[in-house]
């Protein structure tokens, strides 16, 4: 592996999420803010690792005798580009030297903040992401996905006229997240289809200034249904790390803490003990 291709810290860690194959634990909790990885250190029983570089905190420790990773990955799928391939690229790194062959799997679960598109999921209800669209085209750039997301090519097709998508912007996907983990830690929550979008204002239907090129781009994506399923929620990150997982061999969900409603136009400004609240749910499912 080229130096340029896979950078590396001068510490052999891996250049962005600074961790390696040993300060990596095998259980995986994904936040957009780096401070919301603090709330970790009063919920482990101890730490062993933290380092931090931008946006990427990290932060490696134990809780009830279960190893776990929580890192903070920024907002959007550019970001999660870098952390998926490099979080797998940890498992595949050590002493500095690149071995393509590896026996540890992910279970990554992204706990983060999101707006509901159905108006009977309101403000402070937790979504559990059971599949993902992707309206970001990130996806897209890799080979292996076209090789491997045709079990989904008909959704594509069904969203492309659904959403009357203009030419000009990139192809949606969809993937699906881990039925394990679903059950294991969202059993009791809203599960749906997660839109993901590639900026939070006009991508999302949002006008200040500018205006979104999709009309009723809100309405479109809650009035659409996959495998009897709605799309419930809408935010930034969840089909690249679907992707990658499914495309990695890791298993991967999305917990989101709903701050918007869309529909009726609502918004909760003070969400931190609700996430604090997730975050302690999250982990102690995961644990057990």
């Amino acid at each position: 592996m080229k130096p340029s291709e896979l950078p590396l810290a001068p510490d052999g860690s891996l250049y962005h999420i600074r961790l390696t194959s040993s300060t990596l634990a095998d259980k995986v909790l994904l936040v957009g803010d780096p401070e919301r990885v603090n709330m970790f250190k009063e919920i482990f029983d101890s730490v062993e690792f933290e380092s931090q570089n931008r946006e990427l905190h990290a932060l490696t420790g134990t809780y009830h005798g279960t190893r776990m990773t929580a890192l903070s990955t920024g907002m959007g799928c550019d970001n999660i580009d870098i952390v998926m391939t490099e979080l797998d690229a940890a498992l595949r790194v050590v002493g500095g030297q690149w071995s393509v062959t590896s026996d540890r799997h992910l279970q990554i679960v992204r706990i983060g903040t999101s707006g509901s598109l159905q108006e009977d999921i309101d403000c402070g209800s937790h979504v559990a992401s059971r599949y993902a669209i992707g309206l970001d085209g990130l996806m897209n750039y890799y080979k292996e996905w076209s090789e491997a997301s045709g079990q989904w090519s008909d959704v594509e097709d069904t969203l492309l006229r659904h959403l009357e998508l203009d030419g000009r912007l990139a192809r949606p996907y969809c993937v699906k997240g881990s039925e394990l983990l679903l059950k294991k830690v969202a059993f009791d929550m809203h599960h749906g289809i997660t839109a993901t979008a590639p900026g939070f204002y006009g991508p999302q239907g949002r006008t200040v200034r500018l205006h979104p090129s999709i009309d009723n781009l809100n309405e479109k994506l809650a009035s659409f249904s996959y495998d009897n399923t709605l799309v419930t929620n809408l935010e930034m990150e969840t089909s690249a790390i679907f992707g990658f997982s499914h495309l990695l061999g890791h298993e991967a969900l999305t917990v989101c803490l709903i701050i918007a409603n869309r529909p009726k136009g609502t918004f909760l400004n003070d969400y931190h003990p609700q996430m604090r609240e997730l975050v302690g749910t999250v982990v102690e499912r995961l644990a057990n």
